[in-house]
């Protein structure tokens, strides 16, 4: 790789994304990501998963933060077309606009140095709560005990 190109890659602002359902490799929404993520790791944040369906919401209220709960995923970095192609498909317009989801500034729970963007509801929306804190194993023994 020519200089040029190593200069032109280091001007690129990268961005930390929480990801934690549909995004995450082997599910649905991976795609959307898969050709911007420059890296990704392990992490967890503080709040609770609702099950929407065919997808999780992330929610930080009151329940989640009175259970204490977590919520497992990676961090992924991604350039600004990366999280264009978030914000689509999370339906995010921008602050104050009226948004599917919510992206908020977060840290790790277990890590206070790593912090991101994510997507989230403000609140359950009905949903019911998913008990377990990683979404891909939740959604594997749905669909199977579904198909049975």
């Amino acid at each position: 790789m020519n200089e040029w190109i190593r200069k032109e890659m280091r001007a690129i602002p990268l961005i930390n994304v929480f990801i934690y359902g549909s995004l995450l490799p082997g599910q649905s929404n991976h795609e959307v990501v898969s050709a911007y993520a420059a890296s990704s790791k392990p992490g967890r944040i503080s709040g609770r998963l609702v099950d929407c369906g065919a997808y999780p919401a992330a929610v930080r209220d009151e329940i989640a933060f009175g259970r204490n709960s977590i919520i497992r995923g990676l961090w992924i970095t991604v350039d600004r077309a990366g999280l264009a192609a978030m914000d689509r498909l999370e339906e995010f317009y921008g602050a104050e606009e009226l948004n599917e989801y919510e992206r908020i500034w977060v840290r790790d729970a277990a890590d206070q140095m790593v912090s991101g963007w994510v997507y989230i509801w403000v609140s359950g929306r009905g949903c019911p709560s998913v008990v377990e804190d990683y979404w891909p194993d939740f959604y594997a023994r749905k669909i199977g005990t579904a198909n049975k």
